[in-house]
């Protein structure tokens, strides 16, 4: 018999039925994490108020135990698309939520998983490129190097000399992301995760447009090509070239990149200098893709930034979940930015209702929560000093604020503007990637060059 790999549905895993939503089609669903990490605030906290009364940390924990915690990771490892992301995203984002063992197990899914066996990888290269497809490469590595949500990455030599990254993606995941989307958040109703009155369907939608540009490889190509250019003029950073050639919709070829983990920047022994450095280079480039540039790539897993010691170099990867702004959003965040940094409330008050964290029916106490939250996720902006953050409480403090926030304003809740979801990813993504390295930084005084 030969074996195949088939993405599992919701369905198979759970053994959930076909779940009907009165308010969105039938259909499967994995949460991607952004859509998952964006409606904490909104909607875990005061799910887990009904489930655990006036102390969260013991609903928490009795929803996600040890045991729970690494069967959800063994079965989220096993699937593709959107619902192995929410693992990845809450590994690296809900530290500060989820019970550690939770966290835990959830961490193999940044850069592990289940493969396809050899036979299929050679159907599907064979369905890309025609029968003898082989006859392309000088050699070509069937265990892959990487496998993640959407496909897996091999390492190939072209007859002609070019050492290259191969992503192939897994059989049937495009198909599948609708219906996992929509079924993801049923699961989390079903389980009291999100409560019913909470409105996801602008976030679901974005979340189903973004996985399904994350699955054309094709987009993927342009956005590396466009990606590349923007950052010509900056030699710290590298983004590997696009082979066309060997580009399909399903098979992504890019040029071989080597390096380390960024992470191990935050390894004793590493000077701070250099700490420093990478994570100034990273803000700045935060800064650059939603000010300038208003082009971004928001999959901030660790797994995405290398490290080169030879050279210094910073290898940037992975462009599937790229998004394009409008001038007038990243405007919007110009001006509150620069009212954050000025310490006027009053226009962080106007600019928020402008984006729409706030509206004008909202409570005076509701925007003072939302405003006071805002504060918190924004405050190494705030000071124009060097922030450690390492040693920031930032994550903790939010959270608090947030399952405050739930428990005094569950009249007024509503899920964020679908539009803000990338761009919240990335920056909480870039804060923990700074935190990892142990930074230390004047994050304002970056900033500042661009308001």
């Amino acid at each position: 018999m030969v074996a195949t790999y088939v993405a599992p549905t919701l369905e198979s895993v759970y053994g959930l039925p076909t779940l009907q939503n009165p308010h969105h089609p039938p259909g499967p669903t994995g949460a991607n994490g952004f859509a998952a990490g964006e409606l904490a605030v909104g909607g875990l906290a005061e799910s887990l108020r009904r489930i655990g009364g006036d102390k969260p940390e013991q609903a928490v924990n009795a929803l996600l135990t040890a045991t729970n915690a690494k069967k959800l990771a063994k079965r989220l490892s096993a699937m593709r698309g959107a619902a192995m992301k929410i693992g990845q995203v809450l590994s690296m984002e809900g530290a500060d939520i989820l019970p550690p063992e939770f966290t835990e197990a959830l961490a193999i899914l940044r850069d592990s998983a289940d493969t396809m066996p050899d036979s299929q990888v050679r159907r599907v290269m064979g369905r890309e490129f025609g029968k003898g497809w082989e006859g392309l490469f000088e050699h070509f590595d069937f265990q892959p190097i990487a496998a993640a949500s959407i496909g897996q990455v091999h390492r190939a030599q072209t007859r002609d000399g070019r050492d290259l990254a191969l992503k192939i993606q897994y059989p049937g995941v495009s198909r599948s992301i609708d219906s996992d989307v929509d079924n993801m958040a049923l699961l989390l109703r079903m389980l009291n995760i999100l409560p019913v009155e909470l409105d996801t369907e602008g976030i679901t939608q974005e979340a189903k447009r973004q996985l399904h540009q994350e699955a054309d490889y094709l987009a993927e190509a342009r956005f590396l090509r466009d990606y590349r250019y923007l950052v010509r003029d900056n030699d710290r950073l590298l983004v590997p070239a696009v082979h066309d050639d060997l580009t399909t919709h399903r098979v992504l070829a890019m040029e071989y990149l080597e390096g380390e983990p960024l992470e191990i920047l935050g390894e004793e022994g590493t000077p701070q200098e250099l700490r420093d450095s990478v994570g100034k280079e990273l803000e700045r480039l935060l800064f650059r893709e939603l000010f300038e540039f208003r082009t971004m790539q928001t999959d901030p897993n660790f797994a995405n930034y290398l490290y080169r010691p030879e050279d210094g170099r910073i290898v940037l990867l992975d462009f599937g979940s790229t998004v394009t702004f409008q001038h007038s959003f990243t405007e919007r965040y110009r001006l509150i930015s620069k009212a954050l940094v000025e310490g006027d409330d009053d226009s962080v008050w106007r600019y928020a209702e402008e984006i729409g964290y706030l509206h004008p029916d909202d409570s005076p106490a509701h925007c003072g929560r939302i405003v006071g939250l805002i504060k918190i996720i924004c405050e190494p902006i705030l000071e124009d000093r060097v922030y450690d953050f390492s040693a920031s409480d930032v994550a903790s403090r939010a959270r608090d604020a947030g399952f405050e926030l739930a428990w005094k304003s569950r009249g007024e809740l509503r899920s964020p503007p679908p539009e803000t979801v990338f761009l919240h990813r990335k920056l909480i993504g870039s804060f923990l990637l700074c935190g990892r390295i142990r930074a230390k930084l004047n994050v304002q005084e970056t900033l500042r060059q661009f308001l």
